[in-house]
């Protein structure tokens, strides 16, 4: 009999009826995540679902039908180390998971992935090569391009693993109460703005935005603009100085800590989503909203910006790039993402519609 191969990976793994997707990811990971686990469940009908991801990642992935239990694993910062939450863990492996998917190939998801127990276990390589590696997942698929879009890299994986691909989908499914709740606060067809990002170096200078703002809301009386960000204080911040930079009541700020799911709802309502390169962009485009987003020119770009005839971008050349004193981190800001001007994205708005 010939020795196994990455190909029949799946023909060998039919028979499992409990699967494990880990993958620690935050809000644009996890969607990015959801149509790789779309092809699991329809490759693998028979079985039970789970996934394990950080709390925001847990949240998005409770709005995928095909998921059939979420597991949160506690991340804060700086990140536990991956053995602080025995409990967890024992449990995960009280749940004798036949199979386990690991598309980072991190060394805390590697360890993770290992203790499951699961019979079949495979994983995307690591950047970093260790010689325990296998001896925690024996079967490595070689690391997809990454030209190609984060979800595509995804079940490229899969497809490497022997499992025949549909087209992509997210089909994410709204609580109601989320629905009723944006129903209740965002206009129809409102635009969202996402100003802000995990870092500053991400982020489009704040007075770009106010004067975007004023100059969309000039032009089109009937405008509404919805603006939303996490709690944390220097995003509330932020978008407490758009809207008083702003002065005009229709441009509105959503509370602070809200649900996943009401994130989701509030999208769905609007016509357009303008955003900064964070994960709200991601959710967007899982539901499909037409997005005009701003991103600096990094080492894995490509791998993030949306694709498709509905989203445009802009792409600021960045002079950080491969230096050892990158000016933007000297700065504090983004100064290739500041020579970007609102009259750019105005003229890309009106080709986006």
């Amino acid at each position: 009999m010939p020795p196994p191969t990455l190909t029949d990976f799946y023909s060998r793994s039919r028979a499992a009826r409990k699967i494990l997707v880990v993958d620690l990811g935050f809000l644009g990971d996890s969607v990015h995540l959801v149509p790789a686990l779309w092809e699991i469940k329809r490759q693998y009908p028979a079985a039970e679902l789970h996934t394990l991801s950080a709390p925001v990642g847990a949240e998005v992935l409770k709005l995928a039908p095909c998921v059939d239990r979420s597991w949160t694993f506690p991340l804060s910062a700086p990140s536990p180390p991956w053995w602080r939450h025995w409990d967890l863990l024992l449990a995960l492996r009280r749940e004798r998971f036949d199979l386990a998917f690991n598309f980072s190939g991190a060394d805390r998801t590697l360890f993770m992935t290992a203790l499951t127990g699961a019979k079949w276990r495979i994983a995307v390589a690591g950047g970093r090569k260790h010689f325990w590696s296998t001896w925690l997942v024996r079967e490595l698929v070689p690391r997809p391009s990454s030209e190609l879009p984060v979800y595509e890299q995804r079940r490229q994986t899969l497809a490497a693993c022997g499992l025949a691909l549909a087209a992509p989908r997210w089909d994410l499914r709204l609580p109601e109460t989320a629905v009723r709740w944006a129903e209740a606060r965002v206009p129809a067809g409102a635009i969202h703005f996402s100003i802000n990002a995990s870092t500053p170096l991400k982020e489009w200078p704040l007075e770009h935005w106010i004067e975007l703002g004023k100059r969309l809301l000039a032009r089109e009386p009937a405008a509404r603009i919805i603006a939303t960000g996490s709690a944390n204080a220097r995003e509330q911040d932020r978008l407490r100085s758009l809207a008083a930079g702003t002065g005009d009541d229709r441009l509105m700020v959503l509370p602070s800590g809200i649900s996943i799911g009401e994130l989701a709802a509030a999208l769905q309502r609007c016509r357009l989503h303008v955003g900064a390169d964070s994960g709200v962009l991601h959710l967007a485009l899982a539901l499909g909203v037409p997005i005009v987003a701003l991103f600096r020119d990094y080492a894995g770009t490509a791998e993030w910006l949306p694709r498709g005839q509905t989203h445009k971008h802009l792409l600021a050349p960045c002079a950080c790039a491969n230096v050892k004193d990158p000016p933007c981190a000297r700065e504090g800001k983004a100064l290739c993402l500041a020579r970007i001007t609102p009259e750019q994205v105005i003229a890309l708005l009106d080709i986006a519609g």
